[in-house]
């Protein structure tokens, strides 16, 4: 699970999977975007936390849109070395996500 930084304040965060990621939980928090991948056992139907594979501080979203007519999606565009790269989460909530991302992006470039 991602260590918060100092003055650092968790916004949202929900269980979700990622179209190339797979399992996991998404978190919003005032300074970034978080992805931390999950394992889970059927056998005996435990679950415990992977690692963090997606960490994205605000100022590096390029851009963050909602889609999907039946399985909607929570999207972000992220820059990276090789240059842009997207990721698609299917949370419940797509608006209430797309507005939460974005009023921290708002908000982290008022700081």
């Amino acid at each position: 699970m991602i260590s918060m930084e100092p003055g650092e304040k968790r916004l949202k965060q929900e269980d979700c999977n990622e179209d190339e990621l797979g399992t996991g939980i998404l978190t919003l928090t005032n300074q970034r975007v978080a992805f931390d991948k999950r394992k889970s056992r059927i056998a005996d139907f435990s679950t415990k936390m992977g690692e963090t594979v997606l960490d994205v501080p605000l100022n590096e979203l390029l851009d963050v849109w909602k889609e999907g007519r039946f399985i909607k999606k929570i999207c972000i565009k992220i820059k990276t070395n090789d240059g842009e790269k997207s990721y698609k989460f299917g949370v419940f909530g797509t608006g209430g996500w797309l507005e939460a991302i974005q009023d921290a992006v708002e908000d982290a470039k008022d700081q």
